[in-house]
């Protein structure tokens, strides 16, 4: 019998069954989300002006109407006194840099492509107004879950757009990246019913997410797909780090997503954790959660150095992070 799950400590257990079970309840055959019934469990910590072990945070507000806002997370104190810092754009699915952590539009009151729009909008925000002590030109775009899938396409719109003055993509971390298709892939089948993804699930995401009338091979979900991916060979893409879970029945997609991005030219880092379920790394207590913060201060790390020289009015790098579920 196929084992759809590793061995997990009972507290990880208890927390995903219960995951599983509302995000299950949350979901209606009519395509809409019980979004109530979600907010009892959205725990949000206040912003704090007072530094938070070497962190202060703040909200900015980029468009009222649509209620985009980002999170700041900014540290204190800066390794080497003056060293400039990176910033990295984390889209909500330990490295020294300024984070900014999108709150983006959700479906399925909001489909595609609102979600990369709003993206998109917050790095021409960025662009002309930089956090203080940010250098723009060292800017890691980071999502997990459908958060990566938000990244990747937030990145090649920005590497597409000759508007940015400040802004310069030269790194995307791909935490087990929300792609798919119509295609059912060997793990898809394989792990089907693991926890938190099972094809049912999936397939009621992408519809609530999609066009009205597209299917799962919309460029959107199946980036990588021959007819409908977008090309990348002739675009300046930036290096670009993949994390894949081997429990994860994403992963024959996110595989898929390194190969086309090596036949494209691009610098890629693979990097596998074959005991972990999808979304691993938001409970500490697997050891792996720990390795991959490591792994994503690595990387930030050697490719900040690589960014082009360009002169310093913002003295730290930033990070633009995303994570989400499209109809999360």
């Amino acid at each position: 019998m196929t084992e759809i799950s590793p061995v997990l400590p009972w507290k990880t257990k208890i927390a995903l069954s219960a995951l599983s079970a509302l995000t299950d309840f949350s979901r209606r055959d009519d395509g809409t989300i019980n979004r109530r019934l979600l907010s009892f469990f959205d725990f949000r910590a206040s912003p704090s002006s007072t530094p938070i072990k070497g962190v202060k945070t703040s909200d900015v507000t980029v468009d009222p109407s649509r209620n985009l806002w980002f999170r700041l997370f900014e540290p204190t104190q800066v390794p080497g006194g003056d060293e400039k810092l990176p910033v990295i754009v984390f889209f909500h699915g330990g490295v020294p840099a300024i984070v900014v952590s999108v709150n983006y539009r959700l479906s399925p009151e909001h489909r595609y492509p609102a979600q990369y729009e709003d993206g998109f909008d917050v790095l021409n925000y960025l662009d002309s107004h930089p956090p203080a002590n940010a250098d723009l030109s060292m800017c890691f775009l980071a999502g997990d879950s459908a958060g990566a899938n938000i990244a990747h396409h937030v990145t090649v719109r920005a590497c597409e757009t000759t508007t940015f003055q400040e802004v310069k993509v030269v790194g995307l971390v791909a935490i087990q990246p929300f792609f798919g298709g119509e295609e059912r892939t060997e793990s898809e089948i394989r792990l089907d019913g693991s926890p938190l993804v099972s094809m049912r699930g999936t397939d009621w995401l992408w519809k609530a997410f999609l066009p009205e009338g597209a299917d799962r091979d919309h460029e959107a979900a199946n980036v990588s797909g021959i007819e409908r991916g977008r090309e990348l060979s002739e675009m300046e893409f930036p290096a670009t780090m993949v994390v894949v879970g081997g429990f994860d029945p994403l992963q024959d997609w996110q595989r898929r997503y390194c190969k086309w991005l090596e036949r494209s030219g691009k610098e890629v880092r693979l990097v596998e954790y074959g005991n972990t379920i999808h979304a691993f790394y938001v409970f500490p207590e697997l050891p792996e959660a720990s390795l991959l913060f490591a792994e994503v201060k690595s990387f930030v790390e050697q490719h900040k150095k690589t960014a082009p020289p360009k002169p310093i009015t913002h003295p730290s790098s930033s990070l633009l992070s995303v994570s989400l579920l499209p109809s999360i």
